[in-house]
């Protein structure tokens, strides 16, 4: 034990101290704050992430209500006399442009949502622009002959509905196709 104090005593009095330097210090601030940096890198893109699902969200329940809508109407209301040519060879819904026109139809509906994907409360609304386009008659259509007449029959209609929305300046855009019997 002796030999153990002669040996302090003979050690600078800088050697003897023992902690932590500022150097020691400033490099553990540096490593924190780049891992502070990534987490809210992180955290950004889990936001980002939860904004485009929940707008993607909504162009489905947007898309499904059309379909749902157009089915609850049956066939008869997308007969081909009630389409107009969509200028890609299509069919879809037609309305009245304010000449007096038979246009395609574009649905515009809005969508809202609050809430906290963050410390501060947000309201998100997503303004989406939807176009359907319904197949021909003779796509699915049927003939029943008898002796005493032939008769054609359309027994069932697709609907593609197209749904697009803006987010960060880009155009995104899903399809949900469904039939109508």
């Amino acid at each position: 034990m002796v030999k153990v104090c002669e040996k302090m005593q003979s050690l600078s009095p800088l050697r003897r101290k023992r902690g932590i330097g500022i150097v020691e210090v400033l490099i553990a601030a540096a490593v924190l704050g780049f891992l502070y940096m990534a987490v809210l890198n992180l955290h950004n893109g889990n936001r980002e992430a939860l904004l485009r699902i929940r707008g993607r969200d909504g162009a489905t329940e947007v898309a499904q209500n059309l379909i749902d809508s157009l089915g609850a109407l049956g066939l008869a209301s997308l007969s081909d006399d009630k389409l107009v040519d969509d200028g890609t060879g299509g069919l879809t819904l037609a309305k009245s442009n304010s000449a007096g026109a038979i246009v395609p139809d574009t649905i515009n509906v809005s969508r809202e949502w609050k809430g906290q994907p963050g410390i501060l409360e947000h309201t998100m609304k997503v303004d989406y622009k939807a176009v359907v386009s319904v197949s021909s008659d003779a796509d699915y259509m049927t003939t029943s002959s008898s002796m005493l007449s032939n008769a054609q029959h359309v027994y069932a209609k697709r609907i593609d509905v197209k749904v697009s929305w803006r987010f960060k300046n880009s155009e995104q855009s899903i399809t949900v196709s469904g039939v109508v019997r």
